[in-house]
């Protein structure tokens, strides 16, 4: 087991309902041997040093390292390899990494209990067990050198992939001791190194997977080709739960190149010799759709669904003090927010490789959920698990979307057809008019002031139960955990508190992950709340914050530091304002100011973010930094321009016309300081999402006194508040 004292230890109860911990950790199960993977895999343990399922040690002294994770752009791969190589005392310009094959038994995710890269999750859940890992690892090659030198293993040290024996001068690689440590039975106790012993941990390292990157060698999922392999493209029903009818294929397959048309139940694909003779072909068809009960859909039905169940009692997630007793003293705020439904929009279309042959099963994607992607792909052939091989790839950008595994069994169900691989693709339009989307939700806040303060704070949540579906163990007692993630645990000293939560699916539309997950509904409530209360009570807003602060000391930290750093209380220019949020996520303590200009006519220039992080020790700070930047980009493009719409059961978005991206020259200059903590690590690939959308609503509401409780931002309304 793990001996350093600083690790706690925290139970799996406390994990899924108070977030997740990095004590759950300690239960983590390293295994002695790793398991020789299928040869498809490229991982094998043949003439290596491999004392667990991480690393693999050769006899040339290079180390390569499994990764549990996936690499889709927030720099895991390297985190995950400085962490391991930390501990193991390998020499980083001997590291190399490579995908870990699906296997839940060895690679689940701590916090999820199976393989799975979400929820800002891959640092903090991984950071004892990775510990571990690389701890036992080195004393099995000091053990091995010990031994041939017969001296104890007390007096040897560890450096750069080197066993050195200081009292004698004599040293030995790693490579050189891999054949016997193999030999070496692992130590029950593993020390793991104080902090200030690291030497790799918490440097601003270039990424790993940037070289190839930048020289193209990288394969993603959608770069995959094999011999004869042909291209598909796809056609959804465009109505949600709708079915298909008839289908006239006879002018799509006179069309050069194009190979064979497959109906499914839902959907039609045109395989071709390449993706234009597929896309061609699947323009050509005439499609008749079953358009089912949901033809008449509308974005109005659904919030009108949703604010009818908002208005429910809902079951109560936490509760402190007396509620009812606390709103009835003082000065009552009332305040409902709504956010909508958003896709998600990777760069990287959705796509997945497939070969499906009599006994057996080929995949190669860019996939968040490998061992679900291999069970479900499993089920549509027809097949046995163990028959199935998913051969993993980088991801062009994930935000949740491949948590799920739709995208696969489709293409298995296409491969099944021919005796050949199918890459299958959707289109820019197909992605984002099938997507499974960001649920749309609705909080309430109740509050009343007190002498300048909070004396009762109510909240609500009402809107989907993403988790009852994707992990029903962690959907308990009518509690979605992820849904009310940032609500049950707000920062503030809230004397009486009181939060529910309503389950209200929306009719017919999918509802996923994404990326900031339930605090993207949460922090910008309550952040947009707190300005209004503030307000009301006559109060600055850092200030009206830093007086029910004094309980959390690291909260209140970044919270001065950025105030500070962004000039907060110097003059500003008319219509120019500065929002602050402030948000516990992921373990993580954040803080943000956004500076913006409005005009005359509603519409918005944003001039500067400063952002101040405390996220404990950090990995790699270069990556910290880069994983806020890109968060806060990807949040604020939602609160300027994110809304996905539906008509006659229809998603109306199509493509980045419509569905805007925040633009290069739109983006302001970016600060992000990120606070020197020894602390456990927190998640960071998300916390920047939803620290942008309430800092700029409340930059807004500063500059013109408009207090927008809606997302995307209504220019309309900005434009006529003007004169506020």
């Amino acid at each position: 087991m793990i001996t350093d004292k600083t690790l706690p230890d925290v139970s799996r109860r406390a994990v899924l309902t108070g977030g997740l911990a990095t004590g759950f950790l300690l239960a983590f199960h390293l295994p002695l041997r790793a398991a020789v993977n299928e040869p498809e895999q490229k991982d094998t343990t043949d003439g290596k040093f491999a004392p667990n399922a991480f690393i693999r040690v050769e006899d040339t002294g290079r180390t390569v390292l499994l990764m549990p994770q996936v690499e889709m752009g927030q720099g895991v791969y390297t985190s995950i390899a400085m962490i391991l190589a930390e501990e193991l005392d390998a020499d980083w310009a001997k590291v190399a990494v490579l995908h870990a094959p699906p296997n839940d038994k060895l690679y689940a995710n701590p916090a999820f209990g199976l393989q799975a890269t979400g929820g800002s999750t891959s640092i903090r859940a991984w950071w004892n067990p990775l510990r571990a890992a690389g701890a036992s690892a080195k004393a099995m090659l000091v053990q091995a050198a010990a031994a041939q030198w017969q001296v104890e293993p007390a007096s040897c040290t560890t450096s750069k992939g080197e066993v050195v024996h200081a009292a004698s001068g004599r040293k030995l690689g790693y490579g050189e001791l891999a054949l016997a440590a193999q030999g070496q039975t692992p130590p029950k106790d593993v020390r793991v190194k104080d902090p200030k012993d690291f030497v790799i941990i918490g440097q601003p390292l270039k990424r790993l997977d940037t070289p190839d990157k930048v020289n193209g060698k990288v394969v993603y999922g959608i770069d995959a080709i094999l011999p004869g392999m042909k291209i598909a493209a796809i056609a959804n029903c465009p109505v949600f739960g709708g079915k298909v009818g008839k289908v006239d294929d006879s002018a799509a397959v006179k069309i050069a190149g194009v190979r064979k048309v497959v109906v499914l139940e839902d959907a039609v694909a045109v395989i071709g010799d390449h993706m234009w003779a597929a896309k061609k072909g699947l323009d050509a068809l005439k499609i008749e759709w079953n358009e089912g009960p949901n033809a008449k859909l509308s974005t109005k039905d659904v919030w009108q669904h949703l604010r009818a169940a908002s208005e429910k009692d809902g079951v109560v997630a936490k509760s402190v003090g007396d509620i009812a007793k606390g709103l009835a003293s003082g000065d009552r705020f009332e305040a409902s927010f709504e956010l909508p439904f958003l896709a998600h929009a990777s760069m990287e279309p959705i796509n997945a490789t497939v070969h499906v042959r009599p006994d057996a099963c080929e995949i190669w994607t860019g996939t968040q959920i490998m061992t679900r992607v291999q069970s479900e792909a499993a089920k549509a052939a027809g097949l046995p698990v163990d028959k199935v091989i998913v051969n993993q790839h980088l991801l062009g950008g994930g935000f949740g979307r491949k948590l799920e595994p739709d995208m696969v069994v489709a293409a298995v169900k296409i491969a099944k057809q021919v005796d050949y691989p199918v890459k299958v693709i959707w289109t820019r339009e197909e992605d984002i008019q099938h997507d499974v989307y960001r649920p749309v939700y609705r909080d309430q806040v109740t509050a009343s002031l007190v002498d300048g303060k909070v004396a009762a704070w109510k909240y609500k949540v009402a809107g989907s139960a993403v988790l009852a579906r994707w992990l029903p163990p962690a959907f308990q007692k009518g509690i979605d955990i992820d849904a009310v993630d940032a609500a049950v645990d707000a920062p503030y000293d809230f004397t009486n508190f009181h939060v529910e939560y309503v389950r209200a699916e929306p009719p017919a539309v999918p509802t996923g992950f994404w990326r900031g997950v339930g605090p993207n509904n949460n922090v910008f409530a309550v952040e947009c709340a707190m300005d209004e209360l503030a307000r009301k009570a006559g109060k600055d807003p850092v200030e009206f914050r830093r007086s029910m602060l004094t309980k959390n000391p690291r909260m209140l930290a970044v919270l001065n530091l950025a105030a500070e750093k962004s000039g907060w209380g110097q003059p500003l220019p008319p219509r120019v304002g500065r929002g602050v949020c402030v948000q516990p996520s992921f373990a993580s303590f954040l803080a943000t100011v956004v500076e913006a200009e409005i005009d005359d006519i509603g519409e918005i220039v944003l001039r500067r973010i400063v952002s101040v992080v405390d996220t404990g020790i950090a990995v790699n700070p270069d990556t910290v930094k880069a994983q806020i930047e890109g968060g806060l980009v990807f949040g604020l493009t939602a609160a300027l321009y994110g809304e996905i719409t539906i008509e006659k059961g229809r998603v109306q978005q199509s493509n980045f016309h419509d569905y805007r991206m925040m633009r290069i020259n739109e983006t302001p200059k970016i600060e992000v300081v990120v606070v020197k903590s020894g602390e456990a690590p927190g998640g960071i690939g998300e916390a920047g999402v939803n620290a942008g959308p309430p800092a700029l609503r409340n930059a807004i509401y500063a500059a013109t006194g408009v207090a927008l409780r809606r997302l995307p931002i209504d220019r309309k309304l900005l434009a006529a508040g003007k004169k506020a």
